[in-house]
């Protein structure tokens, strides 16, 4: 399944990098800043980003089919770059920061999106389309997630938060860019640290121990993301590959994608709690055939200079993610998506 997701993603990716209509090539350029890429930039920084604000907002009253009597949602996006060349050297960074809300009347205030991701590339130019590169990549989110069922209970247990996990990958390899909005980074063998270092425990019970609930003692937090909660850190080793697209595919409408591929060639670990506060650790031959998966995608679709339509759509599989399935130990697809209606400026 995981080998059909993944040829299914490259597929989708090649398709929209070369199938380009020969009406886009001939619009004029707009007045205002564009996040896609700016063939004008030829020396010194090149600076700018779009922020977006999205709301919406439902509500009933003797509503015979059933319907939450009050709802609001609110959406916040900001996405930066700053590039700077100079002759052959070119330094390419952006950082998107994402945070979403949802308050019903039934369930209260719920997270629906939080994320922290900077990517940094720097590189030197061999060819026209061929450069050596390096690639820093970090991503967390804002704030604490939680388990708002634990356990079928009704209970709410924390599973993330700022820097729990957050991931830093630091990569040296070779960056193919063809057209300037899309471009192709490999390195055959790269560093990536999971982190777990914000209460990295995060027991809902002291010490895990379910008590006169009864039931199977609690695993850590730092478990559900393959990290040891005494040590914190995990370093793993392997390929990195990421596909970066950025364009205006149509007129007013941007389309904004990247696609992160990693092959762990080191063994790893599974925990499994054997009492309060213990567990029982096991080795996991390496499996680099298990890729993990980080893609995200934003449409962009401006309505007039403020008002703009978002979609958003996140896909994500990581073999140590291990949340899912009937026992809550299977690792799974995960993906999110948001569609939204606000305001936009960008500078």
């Amino acid at each position: 399944m995981r080998k059909s997701l993944l040829l299914t993603i490259f597929s989708v990716s090649y398709v929209i990098a070369f199938a380009q209509d020969a009406g886009v090539k001939d619009m004029k350029a707009q007045s205002e800043k564009k996040l896609a890429a700016d063939t004008s930039h030829k020396s010194g920084w090149k600076k700018g980003g779009v922020f977006s604000l999205n709301v919406g907002q439902g509500g009933s009253r003797n509503w015979a089919a059933g319907a939450e009597k009050f709802s609001f949602t609110v959406a916040a996006y900001l996405s930066l770059y700053a590039n700077k060349k100079s002759g052959r050297f070119f330094w390419d960074n952006t950082l998107d920061l994402g945070y979403a809300m949802v308050n019903t009347t039934s369930q209260g205030n719920r997270k629906t999106d939080d994320k922290i991701d900077l990517f940094s590339k720097a590189g030197y130019e061999l060819t026209n389309t061929l450069s050596v590169a390096g690639v820093v990549n970090f991503r967390t989110q804002f704030y604490d997630g939680f388990d708002y069922n634990y356990r079928g209970k009704g209970y709410q247990r924390r599973i993330s938060g700022f820097f729990a996990p957050a991931y830093l990958v630091v990569a040296p390899g070779i960056d193919w860019h063809p057209v300037d909005y899309f471009s192709v980074f490999v390195s055959p063998i790269s560093t990536r640290l999971v982190i777990v270092t914000n209460q990295p425990k995060s027991y809902f019970y002291p010490a895990g121990d379910p008590g006169v609930d009864g039931g199977a003692y609690e695993a850590p937090l730092s478990t559900f993301y393959g990290v040891d909660p005494d040590r914190e850190v995990k370093m793993e080793a392997g390929a990195y590959a990421s596909v970066n697209f950025n364009k205006e595919i149509l007129k007013n409408v941007i389309y904004k994608s990247r696609l992160d591929l990693y092959s762990n060639y080191l063994k790893t670990y599974r925990f499994t709690p054997t009492g309060p506060d213990q567990l029982q650790i096991t080795k996991i031959s390496a499996k680099p055939q298990n890729v993990d998966v980080f893609w995200t995608n934003a449409i962009v679709m401006k309505v007039n200079k403020f008002l703009n339509v978002t979609y958003n759509l996140d896909l994500i599989y990581d073999d140590d993610v291990r949340q899912f399935g009937p026992d809550k130990t299977s690792a799974a697809t995960q993906i999110r998506s948001l569609l939204g209606v606000g305001i936009s400026a960008k500078f």
